[in-house]
């Protein structure tokens, strides 16, 4: 009764589950490709740690360096507004992007001076906020992964017209499938 209570309050249509695991699928393969670009590496990271914790965009971007345990294969996520941590078991291909994000992430870090961001999700290119232009390498904000999604989305719905549906704009869309 309360699923349904919390579906009926969620207004837009929630994906299937092998449409999320086909988005998924499609990430994962294009981050490990030879020359991915960083953007596509770390959408691909989103996904993977959204499909093994079912976190939302602030879980997601509270992930710390130090939150992740790759060898022992989990990620500690604060979920929610009392950031109430839980620890998520971590699958080969999860994992196996994620030590490819850490690759791309260090070059990322290269060119800032001073410390290195603590944070897992960075920006990968110089991006702008309010007018002031801000380095590749720093930690991203809710919004630029909004745009980050969307471009991938509509890059995919470009690429896919007429041989499949389109992709939902909102990763929300994606990720209920996989909340825990």
């Amino acid at each position: 009764m309360a699923a349904e209570a919390a579906e009926d309050r969620y207004p837009r249509p929630v994906v299937s589950a092998a449409e999320a695991e086909w988005i998924w699928r499609l990430l994962s393969v294009q981050a490990l490709e030879s020359g991915a670009k960083p953007e596509t590496v770390r959408l691909a990271v989103i996904v993977g740690l959204a499909r093994a914790s079912g976190a939302r965009y602030g879980g997601l971007l509270r992930c710390t360096m130090s939150s992740l345990d790759l060898d022992a294969g989990w990620v500690t996520v604060e979920h929610g507004k009392h950031r109430t941590p839980r620890r998520h078991g971590l699958d080969a291909g999860t994992i196996l992007v994620l030590r490819r994000w850490l690759l791309v992430r260090t070059e990322l870090c290269t060119e800032l001076e001073g410390s290195i961001p603590d944070a897992l999700l960075l920006t990968v290119h110089h991006t702008h906020d309010n007018g002031v232009t801000v380095a590749a390498g720093l930690p991203i904000t809710r919004q630029g992964l909004v745009l980050s999604w969307r471009r991938f989305v509509h890059r995919t719905n470009a690429r896919y017209a007429a041989r499949r549906p389109p992709l939902p704009t909102r990763f929300e869309q994606v990720r209920r499938v996989w909340d825990t």
